[in-house]
């Protein structure tokens, strides 16, 4: 058996993506957050690159002129064609070096007072150890204390069992148990229970209550409670149905989750990256730029390159050269992506003009080819645009994504959108009767009359994704 080496050509065909396309795709996905973000960091590593003061005559600091849908013309996708190294007319890019891309306006205006923030607001472990520094505890008691408190979820219920909490503090299960107790007591009330059951009975026990119903129908009937069976716990306890219902009411006025009222979670306020305004039949787009850095290569180093300054050599200028062109592809590709963004929103508001005329109803069924097609990119490209995008429309904020929905089959009509079907199941819901509301049967039946035919199991599902419950716990009997 010999071995020999040969030498063979073989041509293939391979898809790499160069550096200015990999930027390209990475800023285009990016928030509006993260794109900040993303500029400034580059700003930090590109010394050529820098923000653009903004001018003195405030009529350049506006923003940009509101533009009519179909002004711009299409651009290209880019292709991320060459490997970013070819050469070209340096002294003629230099002499006419315009701010690249869709302009950002950027406004020095006064920080907010240092004062404003640097505010905390008093958490569940925060508040219930104040409670617990000003009880009268040992030194051990406070320990095992502080890790119930810390084993709290936010809901405020214990999620570490008495011996793994002795296990860690070396101490008996007896003396946690005890002093679990002892938290339950502090405020909010149901604080530190390990079921709903607890948290439930430890309200009740605080109450100034003359009957034993609401304890006793809390730990035995808590399942039927829960389905409203009310007639059910009557017979079990022979009492007159009235008795339990008088019970129930003041059950549900119990709290279920005690530590949400100490929740740190804060509201997260969104900012639109697109704007559309109705000016006369028409609707007109503006790119949301505030806050964006306006980015401009530094005329210091443009110096370097034009020859005008003393460079340090040709190693000094081929770095700069780099990052020259670093710089470039930066600008160019913000310039891509908001361009992108603005013919995607166009596409978006032509397709779903209805929408913006009439509301939730009309709004269409529409699919990510819908728009590829229309702007001629790929169906992942659009993707990448509508990922965390959102439209300030004169029907609200909305992400690009809300746009794009299934069809539901309407009888003698077009297809509707599924997101204007859950619309309607809402809106059916809101005006049923408290005491006999509709089940799933029953809004399939209402909305055939309405020509949308749809299956039980999908109006089930429509249901459960806006929060809406089951009928059973949608009666109301007070």
């Amino acid at each position: 058996m010999a071995f020999e080496l040969k030498q063979a050509l073989k041509l293939t065909q391979q898809l790499i993506m160069t550096p200015q396309l990999q930027q390209s795709i990475k800023l285009l996905q990016l928030s509006r957050l993260e794109l900040v973000d993303a500029i400034n960091q580059e700003l930090e590593e590109n010394p050529l690159l820098e923000e653009q003061p903004a001018g003195n005559d405030p009529e350049t600091e506006i923003i940009p002129e509101i533009e009519d849908i179909k002004v711009e013309p299409k651009t290209k996708e880019i292709t991320g064609e060459g490997d970013g190294k070819e050469d070209f007319d340096w002294d003629a890019y230099l002499e006419d070096f315009g701010p690249m891309g869709v302009p950002y306006q950027h406004e020095d205006t006064d920080a907010p007072p240092f004062e404003n923030m640097l505010t905390k607001t008093n958490s569940l472990s925060d508040h219930l150890l104040w409670q617990l520094n000003l009880s009268r505890f040992t030194g051990v008691e406070r320990r095992v204390g502080e890790q119930i408190i810390g084993n709290l979820n936010s809901d405020g219920y214990l999620m570490a069992t008495p011996e793994e909490i002795a296990s860690i503090e070396d101490v008996d299960p007896v003396l946690v148990e005890d002093i679990i107790k002892k938290v339950q007591e502090f405020d909010p009330q149901g604080v530190a229970a390990r079921d709903l059951k607890e948290c439930l009975l430890i309200q009740i026990r605080f109450m100034d209550v003359d009957s034993s119903l609401p304890e006793e129908i809390v730990e035995n009937h808590l399942k039927d409670l829960e389905t409203k069976n009310y007639n059910n716990i009557a017979r079990k306890l022979k009492i007159p149905v009235n008795d339990v219902q008088q019970a129930a009411l003041m059950i549900i006025k119990l709290n279920p989750k005690p530590g949400l009222l100490y929740n740190e979670e804060r509201s997260q306020y969104i900012i639109p990256d697109v704007f559309v305004f109705k000016v006369g039949d028409a609707y007109r787009i503006v790119l949301n730029d505030d806050g964006l850095p306006k980015l401009r290569i530094s005329n210091f180093y443009k110096k370097i390159m034009g020859g005008t300054e003393n460079n340090g050599g040709e190693k000094c200028k081929e770095y700069i050269k780099d990052k020259m062109q670093s710089a470039t592809w930066m600008i160019k590709s913000i310039q891509q992506r908001q361009k992108t963004i603005y013919r995607v929103s166009e596409s978006i508001v032509e397709h779903q003009i209805e929408f913006f005329d009439k509301g939730i109803n009309y709004l269409k069924p529409m699919v990510l080819r819908d728009i590829a097609d229309d702007v001629e990119m790929h169906e992942s490209t659009v993707s990448r645009v509508t990922a965390n995008k959102y439209m300030h429309t004169p029907r609200g904020i909305f992400e690009l994504k809300y746009f794009f929905n299934s069809g539901i089959n309407r009888k003698g009509a077009l297809q509707i959108a599924s997101q204007s079907v859950k619309e309607k199941i809402k809106e059916i819901v809101s005006g049923e009767d408290d005491r006999k509301p509709y089940n799933d049967g029953q809004i399939v039946d209402i909305l055939a009359g309405l020509g949308i035919s749809i299956a039980r199991r999908t109006v089930a599902k429509y249901r459960e994704m806006q929060g809406i419950l089951p009928s059973s716990k949608r009666r109301k009997y007070f």
